[in-house]
């Protein structure tokens, strides 16, 4: 036995255990990576950082892809944070599992460096995106076989991937990737010297996107900055606009530090470190002189008025300190055209560009225009800004007051002017808001749970806004939709006992179903303080210590946990006025048989043992759509589950795309490996206020992708027949359609076990 293991202290042989490992190579080395580990890493950050090391060391590949998680892993987590634990043992096993295992050393030794440039846990899973997709794309099959080949490439971009990132942007080294792959995919050789940075191309295409002031390299200039002008820090965390290019995202900061882009290129002839001062000297001004402010009842236009005016009063009192500070905002800050508001004539919103010209304005005393409202309101800020510094509150009454004198019906046109609009140093001021709405769920539910909900209560609770996609700008439509969220109203949960009863044979047998799905490993937790029993071992060591005069090891106890199975699932009712109608050969209408259907499901679901949620909805127009939670992630199957089912009633019409998100906003919060989200319908988004078929299909379709990148796997089930026309563009190959709805009781939960199981 080697000396590491005769000085093993008990705790570092209890994670040794754990680990599972028989690597001599690992065991001499074990003790010190454990030291340098606890160093940095939470309680908690332990345990996951020794059973992701357990599940590679069972990869089949040897010791050194073990050795090398041991000894770098601990390191990066410290810098971009605990969850990249998982993250590099899962890419690790995706490319151990796609023939790439040659690959894991070197993305397991270079991930620190990688860390180390990217500084956030965002950019650390973008960068294994990227370098995913590079896997993916050049690797290939065997002569149409479906064994494949790995990248011959992806070996040695990894190698060179802290010098890329010394000097790229994360966008510059994915277009760097991506004229590799275009121009080399069918070249092996010439693939690897491309990536591995000796061919005159690699250097070339470097060297072309080698361009712009990367944040990584003037941290400490910037930080020195911020601390000498305003007696402020704070950390500043890289994000890349690369993979965010509809929405657009611009600079905030929030408890945990100040977002800024990854890399900022010259701009009207400032320069990008400029750039980062003029960004952090805004963000610093709302740190001194704003206050937060109620928004729930603010509609999307009041709230981009408020936004102006509030930017606008703490640049004046930047100003006012720092004089130099104007000029450096004016060379950034966008030159309205006034002609330009004569495009409001052709029914195109000019809603921004009048915020703009107001903006510039007060920035700028030169500025020529004349617009009467704009003038007014210019003079009431510098005559409120006169009184003193002001506060939000005042400022937001004043920016009030303007959009309601401006507003006209052409700013609700989908087609909204944007040129010369966009302050680009400015923060999107998220800071400045505050909710009052419960964010939890189940917090939610023990609200709104304390009394029968009516239709004024629900008129009573603050709206929540999603975007809406509009495929013809390809873009969002910013805060569009207003979804109004209560309790079902109650109903006889007696009625589906009577449902269950009349279903009892198929219940019967999927019960028989579903004890195959029910996770059967069991892992034993060892040194608990409490516990379903003793753990002999200890306990006669602690006996031994306690006789011995020593403090006796309270954890005694140990517990179990199931293995094997970790899902949440949400099933989205689509309640619109269709499904009042009989379903074809039944004298059932579709609602009826929808109710069977969920119940069973629900039933089925609880046998299981998954976490499982229920919502319907409806819409009557963008301005109010219905979400109605039917049963809590949180609650059980019971009487009150079973009364809300039981008045379930059809109206309106489907505005599915809101909906979708809104059962996502809490499905992506629950803590489950698997996360599924199952749409029962019978028909195609669509609401009154919509006269284009394909704005609100595609808004799902756009709903879908979302949800995707939250790990959210959606799947519909459509009672449609003529629904092949459109499911598919929404939902890929992600549905089922069920002709005949009175079989849909047994399909449902026949569904959920396929997918599932």
């Amino acid at each position: 036995m080697t000396e590491a293991v005769t000085d093993r202290t008990e705790e570092t042989g209890v994670y040794w255990e754990k680990l599972s490992c028989k690597f001599s190579q690992v065991n001499a080395v074990f003790d010190e990576c454990m030291k340098e580990a606890k160093a940095v890493l939470s309680a908690e950050g332990l345990e996951i950082y020794i059973e992701n090391a357990r599940i590679i060391g069972k990869m089949g590949r040897g010791a050194e892809p073990l050795l090398v998680y041991l000894e770098e892993a601990p390191g990066v987590a410290a810098i971009v944070g605990e969850q990249a634990l998982t993250e590099m043992r899962e890419f690790s096993e995706y490319m151990s599992t796609h023939t790439n295992f040659k690959a894991i050393v070197p993305f397991l030794q270079t991930s620190g460096a990688a860390a180390r440039r990217l500084s956030s846990n965002k950019m650390f899973k973008r960068y294994i995106e990227v370098i995913r997709d590079m896997m993916d794309r050049t690797s290939g099959s065997v002569h149409g076989h479906h064994t494949t080949f790995p990248s011959p490439g992806l070996p040695e971009l990894l190698k060179q991937a802290p010098r890329l990132l010394g000097v790229l942007s994360l966008q510059g080294l994915r277009n760097w990737i991506e004229y590799g792959i275009k121009y080399y995919n069918n070249h092996p050789e010439r693939q690897i010297e491309y990536f591995n940075l000796t061919s005159a191309d690699a250097i070339a295409v470097m060297q072309r996107e080698r361009h712009g002031t990367l944040l990584v390299d003037n941290e400490r200039k910037l930080d020195t900055y911020i601390r000498a002008l305003w007696n402020d820090s704070d950390y500043l965390i890289p994000y890349s606009v690369a993979f965010d290019e509809f929405r657009n995202p611009m600079p905030y900061f929030t408890d945990d530090g100040i977002r800024l882009p990854d890399v900022y290129d010259e701009m009207d002839g400032i320069s990008g470190i400029d750039r980062y001062r003029a960004a952090l000297a805004h963000m610093a001004a709302h740190r001194r002189w704003s206050q937060k402010m109620i928004v729930d009842n603010w509609s999307p236009f009041q709230r981009a008025s408020v936004e102006i005016f509030e930017d606008s009063r703490v640049e004046y009192l930047a100003c006012q300190k720092y004089p130099g500070l104007r000029k450096l905002f004016l060379a950034l800050h966008p030159m309205p055209k006034e002609e330009d508001l004569q495009l409001e004539e052709q029914g195109i919103s000019v809603f921004r560009l009048r915020l703009a010209m107001l903006s510039r304005a007060i920035l700028d005393p030169d500025y020529k225009y004349e617009n009467i409202h704009v003038k007014e309101f210019v003079k009431r800020f510098f005559d409120l800004m006169a009184t003193g510094e002001s506060t939000s509150a005042e400022m937001s009454s004043v920016a009030l007051s303007f959009i309601a004198r401006i507003r006209g019906q052409r700013d609700l046109s989908a087609k909204m002017y944007f040129d010369n609009t966009e302050v680009s140093y400015r923060d999107d001021n998220r800071h400045l808001w505050i909710y009052i709405e419960e964010s939890d769920e189940d917090e939610m539910f023990e609200h709104l749970d304390k009394r029968q909900t009516t239709e004024d209560e629900l008129n009573g609770l603050p709206p929540r806004h999603y975007d809406e996609w509009d495929y013809n700008a390809q873009n969002y439509r910013p805060d569009w939709v207003s979804v109004y969220e209560a309790l079902h109203p109650r109903g006889n949960p007696a009625k589906i006992d009577d449902l269950l009863i009349k279903h009892s044979k198929l219940a019967k047998r999927l019960k028989a179903m579903l004890e195959m799905l029910k996770p059967q490993d069991k892992v034993r937790i060892r040194y608990q303080e409490e516990g379903s029993e003793l753990d002999l071992d200890v306990a006669i060591r602690s006996l031994i210590d306690f006789k011995s005069g020593a403090s006796p090891d309270p954890r005694i106890n140990m517990s179990h946990r199931t293995d094997g199975r970790s899902f949440a699932v949400t099933l989205l009712l689509d309640l619109s006025q269709s499904l009042s109608e009989k379903a074809a050969g039944s004298q059932q209408t579709i609602l009826e048989l929808s109710q069977e259907a969920v119940s069973l499901l629900a039933w089925s679901v609880q046998q299981v043992g998954d976490s499982f949620a229920i919502g319907g909805f409806h819409s009557n127009t963008r301005h109010d759509v219905r979400y109605y939670h039917i049963k809590g992630f949180g609650e059980q199957w019971g009487d009150e589950v079973k009364s809300r089912l039981a008045e379930m009633q059809a109206g309106y019409s489907t505005r599915m795309g809101a909906a979708m998100r809104h059962a996502g906003h809490y499905l992506k919060t629950q803590q489950a490996d698997k996360k599924l989200m199952l749409i029962l319908t019978d028909g195609e988004p669509a609401d009154i206020d919509v006269q284009d078929p394909q704005l609100l299909i595609q808004d799902a379709k756009q709903a879908v992708r979302e949800l995707d990148q939250e790990g959210i796997y959606t799947y519909c089930i459509n009672l449609d027949p003529k629904a092949d026309e459109y499911v598919s563009d929404i939902f890929g190959k992600q549905y089922t359609i069920v002709d005949n709805v009175t079989q849909l009781p047994i399909k449902l939960p026949e569904l959920f076990i396929a997918l599932t199981k």
